[in-house]
């Protein structure tokens, strides 16, 4: 049979409202309280009951994180990091990997949850007016949406794209190629803008032959590069959306006899851990994206606490590095 809270209660003489409000956090309970009722319920192997819960308070304890496609080495680590927060406070984590992210409510039917965190969000109007909709706290964590009023946590990819731009200047190059990302994006918008922004500050104009753009995905990459580098007069640098693009461009140039870094410097973006690999080695920029995760939870915890739901919304931009690696050089 199920052990209850008021079982707890009878073990160590409190009352039953006492140890469920213990149960629950309560701070009308003293510490010592909520440990004696904590180290009763691990004693008794007590298992909290969901419903009852929900019931009680009106919350399911259940976060849904939106992500854009689980099979990118990208998403897993922002999860994992996800994942491991919200434990900490409690909730329990729903994955929606869906390809579109732009029917949240249809995503959302027959799941209750008490928050949203976004991580794969599209610059539309739709996409917009579905967060209005949704009518529960949502955070954006990695790409942004014009015109919406909640929180969001990003990385500054403007001066993402201009780190990238300004290290393949510095180097020598000259003729800077570009695999950009899905144009509905504020990521692949903003990161391409800095990369523009760069060069023609330094009288290097992007060369939009030198432009192809995609998904991203290792298939991008792959074609993007390809193309590239069959023009009459290619890339010597090429800047790539994501690390996975930039792996797709690497196995482009391998596939071609294409030498890097010596005949094409290569940089990635976000530098996920496969980046580091020594069959890898990439030159990248870092977004610190477990630091991002982690304020992308403690802003929802904010506003999931009573009262706070008419608070202007608050977007937080984290600063992007440069990492040097292997994948490139000076041009030849």
């Amino acid at each position: 049979m199920a052990v209850t809270s008021r079982d707890i209660a009878r073990e160590i003489g409190l009352s039953q409202s006492t140890v469920s409000r213990a149960l629950r956090g309560d701070p009308r309970v003293t510490p010592a309280t909520r440990e004696r009722v904590r180290e009763a319920a691990e004693r008794l192997r007590y298992v909290p009951d969901a419903a009852a819960r929900t019931l009680t308070t009106g919350r399911t304890q259940i976060v849904g994180v939106v992500v854009a496609d689980i099979t990118n080495p990208f998403y897993p680590e922002i999860v994992e990091v996800l994942h491991g927060e919200l434990g900490q406070e409690g909730y329990a984590t729903v994955l929606l990997n869906e390809p579109r992210a732009d029917d949240l409510a249809g995503q959302l039917r027959g799941r209750s949850v008490d928050g949203l965190i976004v991580v794969s969000a599209l610059l539309d109007e739709q996409f917009a007016r579905q967060l209005s909709r949704l009518g529960m706290p949502v955070v954006l964590l990695n790409r942004d949406v014009d015109d919406t009023a909640v929180d969001c946590v990003v990385s500054d990819n403007v001066a993402g794209g201009a780190l990238a731009a300004d290290h393949l200047l510095a180097l020598g190059h000259r003729r800077i190629g570009l695999v950009a990302g899905p144009a509905n994006t504020s990521t692949a918008r903003d990161r391409e803008r800095g990369m523009r922004q760069a060069l023609a500050q330094h009288g290097v104009p992007l060369d939009d032959s030198l432009r192809r753009s995609g998904s991203f995905s290792h298939h991008s990459g792959h074609q993007g590069c390809l193309e590239l580098l069959r023009l009459p007069q290619p890339p010597t640098a090429l800047v790539c959306a994501s690390d996975v693009v930039a792996f797709g461009a690497l196995d482009a140039a391998k596939r071609l006899g294409v030498a890097v870094p010596e005949r094409l410097a290569v940089v990635g973006y976000d530098d996920v851990a496969m980046a580091g690999w020594e069959a890898f080695s990439l030159t990248t920029i870092r977004q610190p994206m477990a630091q991002m995760a982690r304020r992308a939870v403690q802003l929802l915890m904010e506003r999931l606490r009573p009262g706070t739901s008419g608070e202007e919304p608050q977007r937080e931009v984290f600063p992007p590095h440069l990492v040097k690696r292997e994948t490139t050089a000076p041009p030849a």
